[in-house]
Order: structure tokens, then C-alpha cells, then sequence
């Protein structure tokens, strides 16, 4: 089944295949009209995209059932998965979960996760179940009048991943979800909410692919975290879209006293991504971190970077972003730190590091930096280099070819963003800088 072009009629439509609480209905359709009404982002690369062609919803069967045992998935669709890497890689995780197209069609997790009462699910079934959680949670931290962008995915979401880590639980391996575009002009919009309740912490892992077509597809996800007091929610995700793929994310997090919230973030594939994690640093001595890294090749614009605002007292964020530009492509950093007047003795340190490996290839970092009390500071850094013929006659000079120097200099150039991967992610990310340069 798809539903093709934004209307009312079709935002409708999806709300009745999935058999929603008329409160969801009725978030969908003020979304939707905040969508109508809003303007595209007058900021960053220009967004070429005619909504009324896109997919916003396909799937195989109407009442879409999802399994916890991959011999009842669909052969030819668990077949594409292995040959991606994907059911090796659960191996080592609690709990997984994989959206197809439009809908989540796999989800299992360790049965030691199940007795602490942690509970990973798809949103929908979250909407079902756990209705209480996500009422409280679900669009608090993303308002849908933010963008253009957030308003469509509020109105169409569809598949995404509901976490909640209950008080007291820290979960010793990474719950991971999976997101699949395999159609042409297809449109995915998963909706994503974590809650880190107090005192507990959580690894989460995302990753991304589609296949290369001529017709431009669309990606537009909201994902909202919630970090309790004295909890850590580390929130890692290694896109590889295709190159026809616009990529427009929204991501954030609230975090309480004492919480700590990283943003590992990597960005390989897609036409234009426009992606700014952020962390509302709420309570006193709250801290946030994002780590980033953009490869830009021809034909790719990575608008990337992050947000940390301050508003606690004794608050601290790190912002590291990382950026190669090759063959014509362009790697922006942008991104904002505001510490507002409530945050006291706060501290902010950003760090741009951008590496071009050719002439014809371009680099911007467009910081917004702002400290609106005197006990506070922010310090930025930024740095653009290209590889030197001197470095590259060193390593050629011990037998080295050209292309393997290049290869040692970029991985080293992005080693602090590989050592914040589990091991198995950072061979993974290793593989992808090679074939992409």
C-alpha cells in the first residue's frame, strides 16, 4: 500500500491504517497545517523538493505485524538485511529494532532487559501501550511550529523507536535501531522518543542506508530525549543515505541535574543533510557533548553541527566537529551555543576541524556563540587544512602507495569521533571512509 502527496485527506488516512487515539489524529492534523503555513529554512543549502511527489507511506500489508524472530520476515527482505551487515551486528546489542520503509518490521531485546522493565518498542506500539509515558513526553521537547520540517514529520511519522529506561537501571550493552529506504521517491519519517529516567543510563545506536536512484527521496525524523537526574544517554548514529537522499533531521534533548547527554553523530551519504543535534542543559551542573563528523564528496552538501543551551547553573557543553570535503563537496559547520543569564559559572568549548583533499572542494564554519553573564566563557577553535605533499612523499617514501597514505592520514584526522564507537561501529565507519574516498 502507499500514499502518495501531503494532503489532509492522506494525513488521515495513515492516522486510520494505524488505528490511533483521536489525540494523535488531531496532533497530526495541526501539524499538518503548521506545515502548510510555514516557510522552507531560509538558512543553508537550497531544498529542491515537490512534497506532492513523494511517498508517505508504504508497506506491504495494512496490519503490518511486527516480529521477534527473523524466519517469519520476508526472505528476500532478510537477505538485503544480512547482506548489510545488520543481523551480525546483533550480536552484540540488548535490544534491536528494524524499520522497513514506512514500518518498524523487527524488534527483539535480551529477556535480562525485559525483568529491569525497560521497555523498546516502536512508537506506535508505545502510543498503544504505554499511552500514559508517551502523552507526557511526545512533542514537549520538539515543537512541531520549529521548522518546516518537524511540522511534516508530526504529521506523516510513521515507524521510529520508544525507549524508557526506568530509575536505577544502567543497561551494559547499546539498544539499537535500523532504518531502511529501499523505494523510489520514498519518504521516511520515524519518530523517535527516549526517556532516561533518574539515576540509570543508555547507549543507543542508529544506522541509515538506502540504494542509489535517479529520483531524489526524502528523510525527515524527529528525535526527542529526555535525561533524568544524575542519568547519561549516549545517542550514536552513522548515516550512509545515497547520494539522491535529502537528509533533515531534528534531534534533541532535555537534561536534568546532573544528567549527561553525547551526541555521537556521523554523517557519510546523502545529497543534503541539514542536521544540528542539541541539548537543553535544564538542571544545574548538567552536562552536553556532541561529536560530529561530515564527509562531503561531489554532488553532497553536510550542513551539520550542534546546539547546547545553557540554563542551568555550573553547566558544561563540548562541541567537536569533524570535516572532509572532497571532489567538489562542501562541509558546513553550523551550529550555536547560548548561555543564558540563569546559567552561572558555566563553561562551553567548541572545536571545528576541517580537512580539504582537493581545489575544487569547499568548507564553511558558521558558529553563533553567545554568553549572557560574566562568570561564564565559551571558547572556540577552528582549524581547515589539506593534506600535505610533505606528508604524503614521507609515507610514499616507505613503500606507501598515494591512495593508502591518503587513507592513513584522513582515518587519523578522524580518530577522536572512532574512539567514541564501540569497536564493531569503528571497523564498520573505517570500511565506509575507505569506499568513500
Amino acid at each position: 500500500m502507499e500514499i502518495v502527496g501531503i494532503t489532509k485527506e492522506n494525513v488521515e488516512k495513515i492516522s486510520k491504517i494505524k488505528q490511533e487515539d483521536s489525540w494523535i489524529k488531531n496532533f497530526r492534523l495541526k501539524a499538518y497545517q503548521s506545515f502548510i503555513n510555514q516557510e522552507m529554512p531560509k538558512f543553508g543549502p537550497k531544498i529542491d523538493l515537490n512534497f506532492n511527489d513523494i511517498i508517505y507511506y508504504k508497506s506491504n500489508e495494512v496490519d503490518q505485524k511486527i516480529e521477534n524472530d527473523w524466519n517469519n520476515v520476508l526472505k528476500p527482505v532478510v537477505d538485503e538485511l544480512d547482506d548489510l551487515g545488520v543481523l551480525e551486528s546483533e550480536k552484540h546489542l540488548g535490544g534491536m529494532g528494524v524499520q522497513y520503509e514506512s514500518e518498524v518490521i523487527y524488534h527483539n531485546m535480551l529477556e535480562e532487559l525485559e525483568k529491569k522493565k525497560v521497555i523498546f518498542t516502536s512508537i506506535e506500539q508505545a502510543m498503544k501501550n504505554h499511552k500514559d509515558i508517551v502523552e507526557k513526553y511526545f512533542g514537549k521537547i520538539v515543537n512541531m511550529n520549529e521548522n518546516k520540517f518537524a511540522a511534516l514529520n508530526s504529521a506523516v511519522f510513521s515507524g521510529g523507536s520508544f525507549i524508557y529506561v526506568p530509575p536505577n537501571t544502567t543497561l551494559e550493552r547499546p539498544l539499537q535501531s535500523y532504518f531502511r529506504i529501499n523505494s523510489k521517491n520514498m519518504g521516511q519519517f520515524e519518530r523517535t522518543l527516549i526517556i532516561v529516567d533518574d539515576n540509570s543510563s543508555l547507549h543507543y545506536v542508529e544506522g541509515c542506508t538506502a540504494p542509489t536512484y535517479s529520483e531524489s527521496s526524502l528523510h525527515a525524523a524527529v528525535v526527542e530525549i529526555y535525561v533524568g537526574k544524575n542519568s547519561k544517554c549516549r545517542y550514536s548514529t552513522i548515516q550512509n543515505w545515497a547520494t539522491n537522499v535529502y537528509n533533515l533531521v531534528t534531534k534533541r534533548s532535555l537534561v536534568e541535574e546532573n544528567g549527561q547527554m553525547e551526541w555521537i553523530d556521523g554523517n557519510i551519504g546523502s545529497k543534503i543533510t541539514m542536521k544540528y543535534p542539541c541539548c537543553i542543559l535544564k538542571g544545574d551542573n548538567a552536562k552536553g557533548t556532541c561529536v560530529t563528523i561530515s564527509v562531503a564528496k561531489r554532488n553532497q552538501i553536510q550542513d551539520t553541527g550542534a546546539r547546547m543551551i545553557h540554563l542551568g547553573k555550573n553547566t558544561k557543553s563540548n562541541i567537536i566537529s569533524k570535516s572532509i570535503s572532497q571532489h567538489g563537496g562542501n562541509a558546513t559547520y553550523r551550529g550555536k551555543v547560548d548561555i543564558k543569564e540563569s546559567a552561572t559559572s558555566s563553561e562551553a568549548i567548541v572545536k571545528c576541524d576541517t580537512l580539504i583533499l582537493d581545489q575544487d572542494s569547499k568548507s564553511d564554519t558558521i558558529p553563533v556563540n553567545i554568553c549572557r553573564n560574566i562568570s561564564s566563557n565559551i571558547e572556540h577553535e577552528a582549524t581547515v587544512s589539506k593534506i600535505s605533499e610533505e606528508t604524503l612523499f614521507y609515507l610514499m617514501s616507505r613503500g606507501i602507495s598515494k591512495e593508502q597514505a591518503t587513507e592513513l592520514i584522513v582515518l587519523g584526522f578522524l580518530d577522536k569521533f572512532r574512539e567514541e564507537l564501540p569497536m564493531e561501529y569503528a571497523v564498520e565507519l573505517n570500511q565506509l571512509i575507505k569506499r568513500n574516498l
